[in-house]
């Protein structure tokens, strides 16, 4: 079992980690049977660490949506992370990636929560807690080198959350979401294409597992939070001076520029 300190210690690495901009070992090289509770306890610790210095948690965002991921890492669940007002970025603004590792965007559906969504519950039922609809991008950024890690490490590593961005919201009664072209432009050209239905079928199963995680982790999400729902493609390296546009079908577009 990973005590208190162990978990303070890991949560300490990897935020000083993210902070100065450099990769840190595996967390499974020190502790090999590193528990995936342990890992969230990590991630709730690293998040505690960012709540002190005055950030707000505003949602979450889920991983391994992708039912070609789950086999390749040898899961057969999906992950979440935290997400906090200090990673979002708005719509058209400029993203600053000197002070990151080395970031992957990829293209996302976003879900603004409207009433309280915890424990089991149906995809029909999720759904009924939504207030907005919005086409997304996700960059993430992981801590340690190469981008390669263990179930436990990315866990541990808040899901590899590094910052995002939302397009227009949308009422969820006027969008059907499950399958949604999707297409991401880099400086103009074509990077990746696919379809909202790459995440778990129907984006809005996420939703539902977002609830039960939220459950499992005795933090309901609240009006007003924002679910990533999980990426429709590959993630694509990210570069400064590039200009980034995320299109989906009935949703628009949004769009980052980098520095």
């Amino acid at each position: 079992m990973t005590d208190d300190a162990s978990v303070a210690a890991f949560a300490r690495t990897l935020d000083e980690a993210a902070r100065s901009s450099a990769t840190t070992g595996l967390l499974t090289a020190d502790v090999p049977d590193l528990t995936l509770d342990a890992a969230y306890r990590v991630q709730r610790a690293g998040i505690a660490r960012r709540l002190a210095r005055g950030e707000t948690v505003i949602g979450a965002k889920m991983g391994f949506t992708s039912r070609a991921k789950m086999a390749q890492m040898g899961i057969d669940d999906v992950i979440w992370g935290l997400l906090t007002d200090a990673m979002q970025v708005e719509d058209g603004a400029t993203l600053d990636t000197s002070a990151l590792i080395h970031p992957r965007i990829e293209p996302e559906i976003a879900f603004l929560i409207g009433e309280p969504l915890s424990g089991r519950v149906s995809p029909a039922a999720a759904v009924r807690a939504v207030a907005g609809i919005a086409v997304a991008y996700e960059v993430i950024d992981s801590r340690y080198a190469d981008f390669r890690f263990t179930l436990p490490d990315v866990v541990a590593d808040n899901a590899s959350a590094c910052a995002f961005g939302i397009g227009p919201w949308h009422a969820p009664d006027r969008v059907a979401g499950e399958n949604l072209g999707m297409v991401m432009e880099v400086d103009g050209r074509t990077v990746a294409t696919g379809s909202s239905a790459a995440i778990l079928g129907n984006p809005v199963r996420s939703l539902a597992a977002a609830a039960r995680l939220a459950e499992g982790a005795g933090s309901p999400l609240r009006p007003g939070d924002i679910v990533l729902a999980g990426a429709a493609t590959a993630a694509v390296p990210l570069t400064p001076g590039a200009h980034v546009r995320v299109v989906a079908a009935e949703l628009g577009r949004v769009e980052v520029t980098t520095r």
